[in-house]
């Protein structure tokens, strides 16, 4: 039986091995925290770091990110 992703929202933040981290990226992720960093580190080049972010989304970010019309499991990249 497969396991659910859920249907709330985690961000991620992801650094490169050769980066510092305040040049790191920050992603979302429709999934429980321990699925998004795989689907996050899956989504980004092999040697990158993840770690989820301990953060409470206010009432608009929650509908920005439900405007993305994200599928339990997808992962939306926010910054470069």
């Amino acid at each position: 039986m497969a396991e659910s992703f859920g249907n709330t929202f985690t961000v991620v933040e992801v650094t490169a091995d050769n980066l510092s981290p305040d040049q790191s990226q920050i992603w979302i992720a429709l999934a429980k925290p321990d699925q998004a960093l795989t689907l996050v580190l899956a989504a980004v080049p092999e040697g990158w770091t993840a770690e989820d972010l301990d953060v409470q989304l206010t009432g608009s970010q929650q509908r920005v990110f439900e405007d993305l019309n994200l599928n339990p499991g997808d992962v939306y990249r926010l910054t470069k």
